[in-house]
Formats: C-alpha cells, structure tokens, sequence
C-alpha cells in the first residue's frame, strides 16, 4: 500500500479556475515560477533516467501552496524501454512523433511542457472546441498547435515554440527548460537580465521590444482584465467556449494510423491571437 500527500487544490486547470472565481490576480512573475518548479520537477524524472510518457495538465497537482507535484507517474518507465504496442495520453499534449508511432522520449516530455506552458501562462485549454480525433492529430503532425496570445512576452513565448517543435532534436532538454525559465523569472524584476541589443531599451530602441517592459505591459493587461470582466461578459465568455463533447482531457487509448511526418507550421511564431479568454 502506498499513502501519497493529498493535493485539496486539485490539478493545475482546478487552480486556475480557483482563481478566476476569486478574481485573484496572478502575475507573469508567480507563474513563470510555478513553470519552473515544474521543469524542476521534469529535470528530476529525467535525471534518474526516466520519463514521464503522460504529462499534462491534469497530472500536475497543488497543495495549498503555489508548489507543483507531479503525479500520475504509473506510465513512467525507463528511457531506453522500448516502445509499447499503442499510444496512451490525453491528445493535445501527446507529441506529434508519438502520435506517428516513434518511441517515447525525453523530448515527447518537453512538448507536452510546451503546450502545458501555453495553457498556464494564457489560461486557455488546448483545442476544447474542436473533436479530439483522427482529424486533429493530422493537424498536430502538420504543425498546428494552440494559439499564443499576441500580448506574451516574445522571449516566453519563443521558449514555448521551441518546446512543441515538431522536430525532437530542436526541443530544450529539461535542464536547458528549467534554467530558461530561472532567468526569465529572474528578468520579470530586474531589467538588465536580458540586456542586449534585441531586449534592451534604450533612447534608441523602441520599449515595446524590451522584455522587461512586455512583461508589465502583460501584467497590465491582465489586472485590467480581470477587473473590468462583469457578469455579462463571463455568461457570453462560457457560452462561447464550451468544451466540444468529444474533447477529451483524460488518458485514453489512441488508436491513429496513417499519419503525415511532423513538420512545423510556416505560421508557427506570427500566430498570435490579440485578446485573452478565460475557458472557465
């Protein structure tokens, strides 16, 4: 018998919903440190030489703290195993050379990071309304992906592009992730991290470019929405975003064949939507 901590707060889409119950406001700067505890926690079932082969958003628990847990580790299973017959997750965070029948790796890890970071930092579900079918892990293999709201820090989301990569070998390893978001948490406070020519400002650059300076504009943004949403808005904001009944967010059996070889997207980068839901 095994007795494991009890997480009251639920996975990390439960706490999200939390917070926007409670208008609580969450800033680039918390949550970027949350993403990193989870890197932190993916460095470490890596650095024993495992991996995870289930990673998503319903299998990252909080207590009452702000500090993530991953759980469900029951597919975890050593690195060099050999692929089992089948695909088994939940479809949007599966990485696309999965979905296509290549061993599980380390790197599959990483793009699930990567579209578990998007759904954090922007608070939007991956793919809730569309089926969750054939149809869409062709898109996946061809490079479609969750869209990345146009207000994101570039530098944050650069880092998410490269996580969800179709191509493995592109992908940030779990050490490489977890110091990457270290200094752009560390850069949210102190402007001169990132100082160089692209991220710096300057009386000769324009602000908007500088990390920093996104990083408060993103903050912004968000306060002012979270207060300025009435009851109005939330009716027409659940009405508009229902989950598709045959989006799925628990770990199933996935029976794909015949898919395309992953490529990225040409869009992949300039896909960037201008204004924020809350899929709450």
């Amino acid at each position: 018998m095994m007795v494991l901590e009890y997480c009251e707060r639920g996975d990390l889409r439960n706490c999200l919903n939390e917070l926007n119950e409670s208008n609580s406001f969450m800033s680039c700067k918390v949550k970027l440190g949350v993403l990193r505890n989870i890197a932190r926690g993916l460095l470490n079932i890596h650095n024993a030489g495992l991996i995870h082969k289930d990673f998503h958003s319903g299998n990252i628990l909080f207590n009452n703290s702000v500090y993530p847990m991953i759980s469900d580790l029951g597919m975890c299973q050593p690195a060099n195993n050999k692929k089992q017959e089948g695909v088994y997750g939940v479809l949007p965070y599966v990485a696309p050379e999965v979905l296509c029948g290549y061993q599980y790796t380390k790197a599959a890890d990483i793009y699930s990071f990567g579209i578990i970071m998007n759904e954090y930092m922007s608070e939007n579900i991956p793919y809730v309304d569309i089926p969750h079918d054939h149809i869409l892990a062709v898109k996946i293999c061809k490079g479609f992906r969750p869209e990345i709201p146009k207000v994101t820090p570039k530098l944050i989301a650069d880092l998410i592009i490269k996580c969800w990569d179709s191509k493995a070998e592109n992908r940030p390893t779990a050490k490489e992730l977890y110091q990457s978001l270290e200094k752009l948490q560390d850069g949210t406070s102190d402007h001169s991290i990132f100082n160089n020519a692209e991220n710096s400002y300057n009386e000769t650059n324009n602000k908007e470019d500088n990390y920093y300076f996104q990083v408060k504009k993103w903050d912004i943004i968000r306060e002012e929405k979270l207060r300025s949403k009435f009851e109005k808005n939330k009716e027409y904001i659940a009405k508009n975003i229902q989950t598709h009944p045959q989006a799925i967010y628990t770990s199933r059996l996935l029976n794909l064949e015949n898919l395309p070889k992953p490529v990225n997207s040409t869009f992949q980068g300039i896909l960037y939507i201008c204004v924020f839901f809350f899929f709450f």
